[in-house]
């Protein structure tokens, strides 16, 4: 094959065994003809939600200064070095999450913007398809996977008998229907293998399948044979950007395999809410860093290769008990029950501390993304990478001025570099409105919305 005569197809893959593994944007796929310049291919806006419980701390997250010389606030400062390519947002609201209960109501509707019906699990609702789903029904055409959808906890059932709502609700964020959330994934080695072909997406996975993937050889090994025969045929660009997403596979292979080798241990769900009795499935990292990391690699291989343009992330369950000792220092407690501060030192600095270790991981995943070219551009800047939790506060449990960050370019349809402090009780959906608009899915409205929120 001869790029130069012969553009490279955006939906190229690699072959062999019966697996396939798709490929990152090339310059070898643009059209390179001078009649063709105005149609030359443009890489794609990708879109991820990424949600943590619990809510933040006020006075280390929100920005007192807003517009872009706002000041840099302890929760936001590891996101520095991103700060031109990120949006901070204060006074967005969910007006259908106050009253009901303090959590999984409010939690289910995260993406839909609409009212949660109370039960106890047997007739689900929270209004509407998931704004992640509305994108993933436009975009799903042109990609392997229609979306990806990726957490650490196992999903809770029961009910909380306090509140009367089944804690189902506090497990799920994207939703088909109004009635059905969208199963995901916590192993990091079956998401690898859904999302590169090893499985197939849908299946539910099985020991069987563990097995078979321990077994099998690693998926570079089988197609390394049309590497090979494909690197020869590409411009010198490309072939360093090739060696550079392979080797980005194989890191990736080596350290799930890494994790995968620990000794299995019996899993099932856990029907309490307290994530100390949460027990990772075999192959799971034992370190919550390790696994949430390995996840966000794979949003950003997902996303690099086109595998899908729509992913959610789950860093927790809703009521996430999550006990941070050894991993923040001078930490040793439950983040639910530091979220309850009552405005008392000893709960609100290991409270802040911990939302601070969340924006770690974004600043993580935008680095990863930022570091990655593609066209004229880089993959964050053709990303909208949408992080916040559904609380505005633990201790009051209130939807309303909400913790919102909106990093990434949109394609070049977003300006970043700003606090973006919106008039008390503006619909967090506006700004689902205009999030849908650059995925190439608008709509009139979208749950609560009132109009678009001027993002550009």
């Amino acid at each position: 094959m001869n790029p130069k005569s012969s553009p490279l197809s955006r939906r190229a893959f690699l072959r062999g065994s019966g697996v396939s593994l798709a490929l990152p944007f090339m310059e070898a796929m643009r059209p390179l003809a001078a009649s063709a310049a105005s149609t030359a291919a443009k890489p794609p806006v990708r879109m991820a939600c990424l949600y943590f419980p619990n809510g933040v701390w006020h006075p280390t997250w929100f920005p007192q200064k807003s517009g872009r010389d706002y000041e840099v606030t302890p929760s936001l400062e590891p996101l520095q070095k991103h700060r031109k390519n990120l949006t901070v947002f204060s006074g967005l609201d969910k007006k259908h999450s106050h009253g009901g209960d303090g959590h999984y109501a409010k939690t289910a509707n995260f993406l839909t913007g609409l009212l949660v019906k109370k039960t106890t699990g047997k007739d689900l609702s929270v209004g509407s398809m998931s704004l992640d789903q509305v994108a993933a029904r436009s975009t799903s055409r042109f990609t392997p996977l229609p979306s990806l959808e990726l957490g650490i906890d196992p999903v809770i059932s029961g009910i909380d008998s306090i509140v009367g709502y089944t804690r189902l609700y506090g497990s799920y964020i994207s939703w088909r229907s109004p009635s059905q959330p969208v199963a995901r994934e916590i192993n990091p080695q079956l998401a690898f293998q859904r999302l590169f072909g090893v499985l197939n997406a849908g299946r539910s996975a099985s020991p069987a399948d563990l097995q078979r993937a321990a077994d099998r050889r690693a998926l570079l090994d089988l197609v390394l044979d049309d590497a090979r025969s494909l690197r020869s045929s590409l411009g010198r660009d490309d072939q360093f950007k090739l060696d550079e997403y392979l080797d980005s596979v194989r890191e990736l292979e080596r350290r799930i395999a890494f994790f995968s080798a620990a000794d299995p241990r019996e899993w099932k769900p856990s029907s309490s809410p307290d994530a100390a009795n949460l027990v990772a499935p075999p192959g799971t990292p034992d370190s919550h860093q390790d696994h949430v990391r390995l996840m966000l690699d794979l949003m950003v291989l997902a996303f690099q290769t086109d595998s899908t343009r729509v992913s959610t992330f789950m860093f927790a369950n809703d009521v996430s008990g999550k006990n941070f000792a050894g991993l923040i220092p001078g930490v040793n407690g439950s983040h639910h029950e530091f979220s309850h501060h009552q405005n008392k030192k000893e709960n609100s600095e290991p409270y802040a501390k911990i939302n601070r270790w969340h924006t770690e991981q974004l600043a993580y995943f935008l680095d990863r993304l930022a570091a990655i070219p593609e066209g004229d551009s880089n993959l964050l800047n053709n990303s909208m990478i949408f992080f916040g939790s559904s609380l505005s506060d633990g201790n009051s449990h209130q939807p309303d001025n909400l913790p919102i960050i909106l990093a990434g370019g949109g394609g070049g349809t977003i300006r970043g570099g700003s606090h973006f402090a919106a008039p008390k009780g503006t619909p967090l959906c506006n700004l689902y409105v205009s999030m849908l608009e650059r995925m190439g899915a608008p709509v009139d409205s979208f749950g609560d919305s009132t109009a678009a929120l001027a993002i550009g």
